[in-house]
């Protein structure tokens, strides 16, 4: 194994060894070995070395280091915590080089200072006295190299005017010499990896080397715990959202069906708490110009504190928050409590209630320590505020704003089904969840030339906007193509191509992968022959998606099992095949998601092909389509009992 540091900028000693070039930084090279033997290596003690002994040693040593950056590798890849990851590294390098003790320093979030990430040998008082380095051009020689972003070499702290600061630190943990190399990945400053000598020494090319490679790998946990983070930091905003957007429809919903706005304003105010605060009040402004306070709502922690929150009148005017809102028309917050409020009360924030330029009522949310009010929380009041006076002023104008609201909450919906000459179609589509985050699967049924009709089931990876941007492509990519391209087949090839050329996907192939069935839907004869009295024939495609289900009008159900690979992932996939089916009156074709499939019971065992056969062989036909849909749902409901974590589709067509 051969690593190439870095040339280290040393520091004092302008007759110390040259920095190592490229012909001797070869890690383990036979005059580069660091020192320690091998059993069996070395002669006995006073001996001279033996031919070879010097290219065992640099073997052995190669060998340990590549197990060592192995099992490092292993536990970056098993997500293992960074502070195990480091201090593993350290101990490694540690028992590599002996007399070396290794410190690690991580970058903080402002890039100002480098905090303590691993030093396993090092003494705990020294390591917390240089937690916190600044990033400097004299910060010693980690402070010092990730200012400069190179190697720095100090071969005598106790002398070297970097240390000025640290010489007394550094004496008493008893370290006389430290080489200290960033740690950086694509140009980006990481922290340090830095090596310390009890005595006052000068490196030897295969510590610097051994010091290179060890520096790429901390480089790469870091990089991946960052990630990691980032990833966890995108969640946490995502479900932060999530829970917003749930508040959002959950007042849209309350004021909706509200007819008159006392009772609407009520419901606003049960709503906020506790979402927002533990308390609020709502106000209103009367004909005569007086305040009247119209709904209060506490958390069941705050319950002693309600009949002396509904007693209390605000003033018009200057004197009250309320008054001075009611006036100016402009939100206003504190920390500090208003008059008239229970004891426990730190703050508060009063919004306005507006709608066509007039100011008629308030919401104040009310904090106490426990809950403190912060910007985000005021922003959502100010969106309740503006959602409530809109609708309580304008049934009309708030209607319009609840079905946006219902649009967030399910995203992507399918649109009304047409009336197919022959056919009945049924559908049903439960969002995961709660319903308030845009998912991957749909469905659609569209006209064609000649009769035709397109049919189309899918399931895109993943949910939230790209999978929302996803499934659009893929939709009217299907419906342009569609009158063009007569075989489903090459549809589906279509698909795949657009799907892997999609403008501005940083990620490559196989990110938004998809699975589908389209079919091209029209009168049949041979299926007319077989009934006597009508029926429809499909020529259909199958890429990665679950096996429609066909039941016969006598009841049987089978499987249609030819099918291809998904769409998105390869652009050389194996090609899906197009396959032709006829219904007779009375057959029902059933497809569906896997978020019907995979719907699990208590004990995490899936729904399955066995379960969703048997609920569609026993739904009532005779009912038409939306029978099956009804069976196949109070099968899922009674069977799973976890939280849906998938969306489920389903669209059902039978032949009349």
């Amino acid at each position: 194994m051969t690593a190439q540091p870095p040339n280290p900028r040393v520091s004092t000693d302008p007759a110390a060894p040259r920095p190592p070039t490229d012909d001797d930084v070869e890690v383990l090279s036979s005059d580069a070995a660091i020192g320690t033997t091998p059993p069996g290596a070395a002669g006995p003690p006073g001996a001279a070395r033996a031919a070879g002994d010097d290219s065992m040693e640099s073997e052995w040593l190669t060998e340990r280091v590549a197990i060592g950056q192995r099992h490092l590798l292993e536990q970056i890849a098993r997500d293992a915590p960074l502070p195990d990851v480091l201090e593993g590294m350290a101990r490694i390098m540690e028992d590599l080089v002996p007399g070396v003790l290794v410190s690690v320093l991580l970058l903080d979030d402002d890039g100002a200072r480098l905090r303590h990430g691993a030093a396993p040998s090092l003494p705990a008082e020294y390591n917390a006295a240089i937690d916190g380095t600044p990033v400097g051009a004299a910060m010693g020689s980690c402070g010092t190299a990730a200012f400069r972003r190179e190697p720095v070499v100090v071969q005598d702290i106790l002398t070297d005017p970097l240390w000025v600061d640290f010489r007394e630190v550094a004496r008493a943990a008893g370290v006389g010499s430290c080489w200290s190399t960033p740690i950086t990945s694509g140009g980006e400053l990481l922290g340090t990896f830095a090596m310390y000598h009890r005595d006052v020494q000068a490196p030897r090319p295969a510590e610097l080397a051994l010091s290179s490679a060890f520096t790429r790998t901390a480089a790469l946990a870091i990089g991946r715990h960052r990630a990691d983070e980032e990833r966890r930091a995108a969640l946490a905003r995502e479900q932060a959202a999530r829970a917003d957007l749930r508040f959002v429809l959950d007042v849209s919903t309350a004021v909706s069906t509200a007819f008159d706005y006392p009772e609407g304003l009520v419901r606003l105010a049960h709503l906020a708490v506790p979402t927002l605060a533990p308390m609020c009040a709502v106000d209103v402004v009367e004909e005569g110009g007086g305040i009247r306070r119209v709904a209060v709502a506490v958390s069941p922690e705050s319950q002693e504190s309600e009949a002396h929150l509904a007693a209390h009148t605000p003033r018009p005017g200057d004197a009250d928050p309320v008054g001075r809102v009611l006036a100016s028309g402009r939100t206003e917050t504190a920390r500090r409590p208003p008059d008239h409020v229970p004891p426990h009360v730190v703050g508060y924030v009063c919004v306005p209630l507006t709608a066509r330029d007039r100011t008629f009522g308030a919401v104040t949310l009310l904090s106490t320590v426990d809950r403190p009010l912060g910007r985000h929380t005021v922003a959502l009041a100010e969106d309740l505020a503006r959602r409530a006076a809109l609708g309580i002023d304008n049934a009309r104008l708030y209607a319009r704003r609840a079905r946006v609201a219902r649009e967030l909450q399910i995203g992507l919906l399918p649109p009304e089904l047409p009336a197919v000459p022959g056919a009945e179609l049924a559908t049903g589509y439960h969002p995961a969840g709660e319903g308030l985050e845009v998912g991957g699967d749909f469905y659609d049924v569209f006209p064609l030339p000649e009769g035709r009709w397109g049919l189309l089931v899918g399931d895109v990876c993943g949910r939230g906007p790209r999978a929302a941007v996803t499934t659009s492509l893929v939709r009217t990519t299907v419906r342009a193509i569609a009158p063009i391209l007569r075989e489903p087949r090459r549809i589906a090839d279509s698909v795949n191509h657009v799907l892997l050329n999609k403008p501005g996907d940083g990620d490559g192939a196989g990110a938004d992968f998809v699975t589908l069935v389209y079919g091209e839907l029209r009168r049949g004869e041979r299926a007319a022959e077989r009934a006597g009295d009508g029926g429809l024939s499909l020529e259909y495609v199958r890429a990665g998606h679950p096996a429609p289900l066909l039941r016969r009008a006598d009841g049987t159900v089978g499987q249609l099992t030819p099918g291809g690979s998904l769409l998105g992932l390869l652009e050389d996939i194996e090609p899906a095949q197009t396959d032709s089916l006829d219904l007779a009156t009375g057959d029902a074709l059933v497809i569906v998601t896997d978020g019907i499939l995979e719907a699990r019971d208590a004990d995490g065992e899936f729904f399955g092909t066995d379960r969703l056969v048997d609920a569609v062989r026993t739904a009532d036909l005779a009912a038409g389509p939306a029978a099956v849909v009804r069976a196949v749902d109070e099968a899922v409901a009674a069977f799973a009992t976890e939280e849906v974590d998938d969306d489920r589709a389903m669209l059902v067509l039978m032949a009349r």
